[in-house]
């Protein structure tokens, strides 16, 4: 196993409740999504990230399935000490609407005919993809996510959760993207989709259970590889090598070790993959596009995340000015915005193989945490002049053990009253609030940095602050065991 391993997981199913309508107005009557999960959610479930997978990739993001001798896609940054540090986030990766690799899709059944989709499938958009993925944190009763991330169209899918779903997302990490699909990754894309429709075994989608695409499907991911790759690249690694052979023959065999290598990639790239997914993916990567009268300011102006947009330096298939025009467009905004364009010869493919720089980034990203980043908002309070049975009541109906007390006339903080005050004040036959409430009250604000309110809870022997705004007003709660659970391990 590699250090930091999460060692063996498995992937697991969950069908969503009821139909899903799509962005066409075509409706799924049965959806199922495949995703695996690393790490624990906590009490508050304020840790959870979610991790959205490029093209090809699927929910096995890290660790090792049963009998496999290679880890997850990005095992490199998801793990415990990783930047995606599953000692304390609750990790989700699931395999989008309309792929093949558990979740619904082409290759799935049709629940009216029985057999499997194939063309038929409705086309789905990457909005429709983060509406499924929506329904599959309703299933864990996640209503906020601590952070997003992804890479190519996982980035993309990030960046739609942070304007279809604004309240729902603390910090958005967007890696190699684009907001819209450009003409000429548009023309990639419709070349590799003529290459499979054009395989007479691709038979109008409906080749399940006879002969697959192969051919097709393996020069569909030939031409998607070298956009992954980079001119430096390439020279590095192959140059002008002969594949098994000391000179040319004078002919059309494959002779360079660069087409060899595109041969490989294209031959298991087809053990794995199913060619009507290639379509449909491919298809939703073109309709991509967040901009409004031809701007993305416009488009991204719901989104209220953090955002660390970060591009490869060598990447031409999504090339650092489209994530250069994000960032403008979340200036423009007023958002907050971090960005950084990694130094790398990889091109593409620099965001899963350039862990060292990612690991670096992300984690200092993730840990510049803010108490509006793990604070419960919606806190329990309680109005002065209520009695001690009230308050007791409102704990345990609730299950909390601290209950700001609020000014009857006008809802600022006055006070705070624990579980410890209430069980003094049964031994003590009091009966009112206002006779046991702590009125010097230790607050926090939202932007306060998360080390400077744990310093205060243990300078003060208290468990919890209340957060209020310049007015006093109550505007959310975070207590010890929200902090050590999120923040409470620190990377190295």
């Amino acid at each position: 196993m590699l250090r930091g391993s999460l060692g063996i997981v498995k992937t697991e199913q969950v069908d969503l409740p009821g139909p899903l309508t799509l962005e066409s107005g075509a409706v799924l009557p049965k959806v199922t999504i495949a995703f695996e999960t690393y790490g624990k959610l906590n009490k508050e479930k304020s840790n959870a990230i979610l991790i959205c997978h490029a093209l090809s990739g699927d929910a096995h993001i890290a660790g090792f399935h049963e009998g496999d001798d290679k880890p997850g896609w990005w095992d490199t940054v998801v793990g415990p000490g990783k930047a995606f540090d599953t000692d304390r986030y609750f990790v989700i990766c699931s395999n989008v609407l309309g792929g093949c690799k558990g979740s619904t899709g082409p290759s799935s059944i049709n629940p009216e005919t029985g057999k499997p989709y194939g063309a038929t499938f409705p086309v789905v958009t990457i909005p429709d993809m983060v509406n499924a993925q929506k329904r599959l944190l309703d299933h864990f009763g996640i209503t906020e996510l601590y952070a997003v991330a992804g890479g190519s169209m996982g980035g993309m899918q990030a960046l739609q959760w942070t304007v279809s779903y604004p309240d729902m997302i603390k910090k958005a990490i967007i890696l190699a993207t684009t907001g819209y699909s450009t003409p000429q990754q548009i023309a990639f894309n419709e070349v590799g989709r003529k290459a499979i429709i054009s395989d007479p075994d691709w038979n109008k989608g409906d080749y399940y259970g006879k002969r697959l695409p192969t051919h097709g499907l393996a020069l569909a991911r030939m031409v998607g590889h070298i956009t992954y790759l980079s001119d430096e690249s390439m020279h590095t690694k192959f140059g002008r090598a002969l594949q098994g052979k000391d000179k040319v023959g004078f002919d059309f065999s494959t002779e360079f070790a660069i087409e060899s290598y595109l041969h490989h990639q294209g031959d298991t790239f087809t053990k794995r993959f199913d060619a009507n997914t290639y379509l449909y993916i491919t298809k939703a990567i073109d309709y991509f596009d967040l901009t409004k009268d031809g701007s993305l300011t416009p488009g991204l102006a719901p989104a209220k995340a953090a955002f660390f947009v970060i591009s490869v330096s060598s990447d031409w298939l999504y090339p650092p000015y489209q994530s250069q025009e994000i960032v403008t467009a979340l200036t423009a905004n007023e958002r907050e915005v971090h960005y950084c364009e990694i130094r790398s010869n990889y091109g593409h493919d620099a965001f899963l193989l350039e862990s060292g720089q990612i690991n670096y980034l992300v984690t200092k990203f993730l840990s510049h945490t803010v108490v509006g980043d793990v604070m419960a908002r919606d806190a329990e309070c309680i109005e002065e002049g209520t009695t001690i049975a009230v308050a007791a009541r409102r704990m345990i109906r609730c299950g909390v053990n601290h209950l700001p007390v609020l000014a009857a006339d006008g809802g600022k903080l006055v006070g705070i009253v624990t579980s410890w005050d209430i069980a003094k004040a049964v031994a003590s036959n009091f009966l009112w609030l206002d006779e046991i409430m702590s009125r010097d009250v230790v607050t926090t604000t939202e932007n306060e940095p998360v080390e400077d309110a744990a310093q205060k809870m243990e300078a003060h022997s208290i468990s919890a602050l209340p957060v209020v705004d310049s007015d006093q007003h109550v505007i959310g709660l975070i207590t010890s065991d929200a902090i050590s659970t999120l923040v409470g391990r620190q990377n190295p």
